[in-house]
């Protein structure tokens, strides 16, 4: 019997999600530091073809290389908002990209814990439970 995937799918998706939650509310965070970048993640898709095994941190006080433990998820810097551009002070993130951000993650979690409760109860009910 295969081995089913979309669990694992499911549970990469949600660290994926959780990296970009902290880095939108980094952004949103950051909104009037003078000469802050807006930073954004990999899209999903390129974290699943890239299937790289960093090195894991055994233990909290290990240098990381990164200001947040992102789990393998690159974090980038975000392209230019056209609507916001760059500030006057140097800050490149417009308050209203990343709380359209915020919206697609919290729809992305939904669809992500809808469609993992659905699949267990399928198999609940081929098991007979």
């Amino acid at each position: 019997m295969q081995p089913i995937q979309l669990f694992d799918l499911a549970s990469r998706q949600a660290e994926w999600l959780s990296v970009r939650q902290q880095v939108v509310a980094g952004n949103i965070a950051n909104a009037n530091t003078p000469k802050f970048r807006a930073k954004d993640v990999t899209p999903f898709e390129a974290v699943l073809s890239n299937q790289s095994v960093g090195l894991a941190r055994t233990n909290p006080s290990h240098l990381s290389g990164m200001d947040m433990d992102t789990g393998g998820v690159g974090v980038e810097e975000a392209p230019l908002a056209q609507e916001i551009g760059v500030q006057e002070s140097g800050n490149t993130v417009g308050l209203e990209s990343e709380l359209t951000k915020t919206g697609e993650i919290q729809r992305q979690y939904g669809l992500n814990t809808a469609l993992v409760s659905s699949f267990n109860r399928m198999m609940m009910m081929v098991v007979g439970k």
